[in-house]
């Protein structure tokens, strides 16, 4: 049976630590541009954000393909921490609700709120 390797922490950490490094300079870029574009408001919940708030303010990019960053940041919108998370929890929901369905071929039938109407009219 073969001896498992301890894990090097170290290396780990390095490997975490430099993967971030190259996610912040990637978004750097984008970032900035897109700060000094549009005002720094969200686009969905029209949250305002000054100098003490801004760094709760993100860029979303609306094809979800975060290498997709044209020059006339058509592709960004600025969404607040709590928005931009709605959005992406919005993306994956669908995306995962629509392969199942198609590939089931299954959709849904019951509806629980089919007998309200005869419940709540005995209530009065």
């Amino acid at each position: 049976m073969p001896t498992k390797k301890p894990l090097d922490k170290t290396k780990l950490d390095q490997i975490v630590l430099d993967a971030r490094r190259s996610q912040a300079e990637r978004e750097k870029g984008y970032r900035e541009k897109a700060l000094k574009m549009y005002p720094w408001i969200c686009g969905r919940c029209a949250r305002e954000f000054d100098h003490s708030n801004v760094r709760e303010l993100t860029v979303h990019h609306r094809d979800h393909n975060h290498d997709n960053n044209p020059a006339d940041g058509s592709n960004w919108e600025l969404l607040c921490l709590y928005c931009h998370d709605n959005e992406h929890a919005r993306y994956e929901h669908a995306h995962y609700n629509t392969g199942s369905a198609k590939d089931s071929g299954k959709t849904a039938t019951f509806n629980p709120f089919a007998n309200l109407e005869s419940l709540l009219k005995g209530k009065q």
